[in-house]
């Protein structure tokens, strides 16, 4: 690797060590207090300092409580996810006898008319639509809401077509479905053409790197197809697609090489400082969440759905992570993190980062298992 780029590197690592090293003690007991995130949520979300610190910890206990809670409500779980008014998990729970035990977890319970099987049932037959080519490019995605108890179907505003009321139709045969249409607009995916400095290049795209990996790094698979050469941020040789999928998924392993080495490290772009990478727990809907890429930089929001569908002109992608986060063309891959938490590669979504918009993130435990890689961590 050319000097500047292992200098690059080098300060990339000093930077979050030394961020690290300067906080408190007890900022330093808890991992979810990496660098950065606290000013990022005073500026994006509003939060005072304290009710940041207070927010990312009631997250991080919400989080690690999930698999407990949610196994506690047995089958008449409905879903889960954090509240920031009430600073805790809530699931929801279709028998009100398995409230008590919910409780017992350190969770609240409340009560829902649907179960999250037979929500996912509805999600799943639209899913079927999709991949039989039968949802209309109006359709801009959907997802499960446990919050609402619902599927939710976002339709582009002002949208109306034969097409269209012929797959809302079948959506409400499914099941339980809630068409949603204010400000929404057409998905695309985030590449775009070659700008100087940058993290990654493959031919005349530019994304943007989202996690390392021993052996390399995950990104978004619309990016390149497997094969595909990779330059990085200084043009020099990088790596190759080992692995890539698009549409059905959008993620992607390049194998790196070359001289590049990995690091546990989300690039704050000076707009924060670096954040180290320590873990993948799956953050709950409600949380908050921050995205680094090569064009917007840093940008935070909040979850706002899992395992929904984003029905983009190449073809639907399943299972993606929907978020209130702006991003821009090139951001494509880059990391979503919470805490000091990966959480997945940017895929696409609508709206900028002057106006804000929408964008949904391919969840980083399903890359890693599919491809068998190690995320690298602190």
């Amino acid at each position: 690797m050319p000097r500047s780029a292992t200098a690059r590197l080098g300060l990339v690592v000093s930077l979050a060590l030394s961020a690290a090293a300067g906080l408190a003690p007890a900022a330093m007991a808890d991992p979810v207090l990496s660098p950065g995130l606290l000013p990022a949520l005073r500026q994006d979300l509003g939060l005072t300092q304290h009710q940041a610190v207070v927010r990312v910890r009631q997250e991080a206990d919400a989080s690690r409580l999930v698999p407990a809670a949610e196994s506690a409500a047995g089958e008449s779980l409905g879903g889960s996810w954090f509240d920031p008014g009430r600073g805790k998990l809530v699931v929801a729970v279709t028998d009100p006898v398995k409230a008590a035990a919910v409780r017992a977890t350190g969770a609240e319970a409340v009560p829902v008319t649907h179960s999250a099987r037979a929500l996912d049932r509805a999600k799943t037959t639209l899913d079927q639509l999709a991949t039989a080519k039968q949802a209309p490019a109006e359709v801009a995605s959907w997802h499960v809401d446990p919050r609402g108890n619902t599927v939710v179907v976002n339709v582009v505003e002002g949208a109306d077509s034969p097409a269209l009321r012929g797959f809302l139709d079948r959506a409400r045969a499914a099941g339980p479905v809630t068409v949603h249409r204010q400000g929404v607009r057409t998905p695309r995916t985030y590449a775009a053409g070659v700008v100087g400095g940058d993290p990654y290049y493959t031919g005349n795209v530019r994304c943007s790197i989202g996690f390392s990996v021993h052996g390399g790094f995950v990104t978004a698979g619309h990016c390149a197809g497997t094969g595909a050469q990779v330059n990085g941020w200084d043009r020099s040789w990088m790596g190759t697609f080992a692995g890539s999928s698009f549409p059905g998924n959008d993620y992607a392993f390049v194998r790196t090489g070359g001289g590049w080495w990995t690091v546990p490290v989300v690039l704050g772009w000076g707009t924060v400082p670096d954040a180290l990478v320590r873990g993948s727990w799956v953050a709950p809907v409600g949380t908050s969440v921050c995205r680094s890429g090569s064009t917007t930089r840093w940008h935070c929001g909040q979850v706002l759905s899992h395992n929904e569908t984003i029905n983009y002109a190449q073809g639907a992608v399943h299972q993606m992570t929907g978020t209130s986060v702006c991003a821009e063309g090139g951001d494509s891959g880059g990391s979503f993190i919470t805490g000091d938490q990966a959480q997945g590669v940017t895929s696409g979504g609508y709206g900028d980062c002057r106006g804000g918009g929408r964008t949904w993130f391919q969840p980083i435990n399903e890359i890693l298992s599919t491809y068998g890689l190690a995320l690298h961590t602190a």
